[in-house]
């Protein structure tokens, strides 16, 4: 029995003495959690550009509203601008019946006669 775990731990001290082959750097746990950090945040910065410009252009399109655009309210109400105010403005929804509602001017999704002036060019 003695020689049996003798034989057993020499088989250890020369396992442990043997040189192991470390594996590449990109497989380190640190170096791949700072990868994953560092390609997070250029995904996320990448893409605020693009918000920007569409922020951009909303911004412009409700300054430049006006008496008679043809506009669609976030709330998929689509109605004719009749006064335009520093905030708001006064829509009129149905011409029968001559419904007036007044909105807050971030509430317009977009201008509709834009639109379709884009689609013909």
């Amino acid at each position: 029995m003695n020689i049996l775990f003798a034989h057993a731990a020499s088989l250890l001290a020369a396992a442990a003495s043997q040189p192991t082959d470390n594996p590449p750097f990109w497989m380190n746990p640190e170096f791949m959690f700072f990868a994953v950090i560092i390609l997070l945040f250029f995904m996320m910065t990448g893409s605020s550009k693009g918000k920007k410009a569409e922020d951009k252009k909303r911004r412009e399109m409700l300054a430049a509203l006006k008496r008679g655009d043809r506009i669609e309210t976030i709330g998929g109400i689509l109605a004719s601008v009749v006064e335009v105010r520093e905030g708001d403005v006064l829509l009129k929804i149905d011409e029968s019946t001559n419904t007036k509602i007044r909105m807050a001017r971030d509430a317009i999704k977009r201008v509709l006669a834009d639109e379709s002036e884009e689609k013909s060019k």
